[in-house]
């Protein structure tokens, strides 16, 4: 989708900016492993302590009103990783979805599961498309948990999608083919652990997105520290290839589309 497009802060009629909540928020969990390794607990340890940062995030994301949160669960990169701890965690996946969904789904939390599921079990496939078909009706929160994902094959994918259709293979073409092309693109990506890298992670979706990078460990992470991030969005400006002096004219063209096509 059009990033300028999304996340423009609404305008009043005296022209002051209000409601800087981002539209979507993208985070990348690290630091799990070196939380478990800081306590000498096993590695599958922080990802279980992870479920729970995420559940408080998900309960803060909805309190603030974010309508689309996705989360970067399980790359595709990581197979590489020891075998015991990627057993666990496909375990601990089948786990968090018997346990979390109907809590989700009252909370009115749609879930989506973007990632290339040709490499999982029969067992968490069933499970991923029983959750999502559970909560399809729901509308409050949009909840991507990228599992198996990465930002390239997911361009990959894409275009194999059109070239097998024979469809002409433009930006917009591409952007419909995405695995999250359900979703506006992120707005803000917060990446915890103090890594400064997105690893991977919604490539052609974050072409303007703005990134906070943070020293808390993902289980770490909390209401308090996603607040700072917020903060830290709304302080940014946002030009998408326009001036300073541009902005006030292009943010009240799309307050008056809005209402046009309310």
């Amino acid at each position: 989708m059009d990033a300028s497009a999304t996340s423009m802060p609404v305008v009043d009629p005296n022209g002051s900016p209000e409601g800087r909540i981002p539209a979507h928020v993208a985070i990348v969990m690290d630091g799990n492993g070196r939380w478990a390794r800081q306590r000498w607990l096993p590695r599958v340890a922080g990802h279980k302590q992870g479920v729970e940062s995420l559940r408080r995030v998900v309960r803060a994301c909805l309190e603030r009103g974010v309508p689309v949160l996705s989360v970067f669960a399980f790359s595709s990169e990581n197979w590489s990783r020891p075998a015991d701890e990627v057993s666990g965690l496909m375990e601990l996946l089948s786990m968090a979805l018997q346990r979390e969904v109907p809590s989700l789904s009252d909370n009115g939390v749609r879930l989506h599961f973007p990632g290339d599921r040709s490499g999982l079990s029969a067992r968490v496939v069933q499970g991923l498309e029983a959750a999502e078909r559970n909560t399809a009706h729901n509308r409050r929160m949009v909840l991507n948990v990228c599992f198996n994902y990465g930002g390239r094959w997911d361009m990959v994918q894409a275009a194999r999608q059109l070239a097998a259709s024979g469809a002409e293979i433009t930006e917009a073409s591409l952007s419909k083919a995405m695995a999250l092309s359900h979703v506006p693109d992120p707005d803000l990506l917060i990446r915890t652990g103090g890594e400064m890298r997105i690893s991977n992670f919604l490539l052609w979706q974050s072409a303007y997105t703005e990134f906070v990078f943070t020293d808390t460990l993902w289980p770490d992470f909390d209401a308090a520290e996603l607040d700072r991030a917020l903060a830290e969005f709304a302080r940014r400006e946002r030009r998408f290839g326009k001036t300073s002096e541009q902005l006030p004219q292009a943010q009240a063209s799309a307050v008056a589309d809005t209402r046009l096509h309310a």
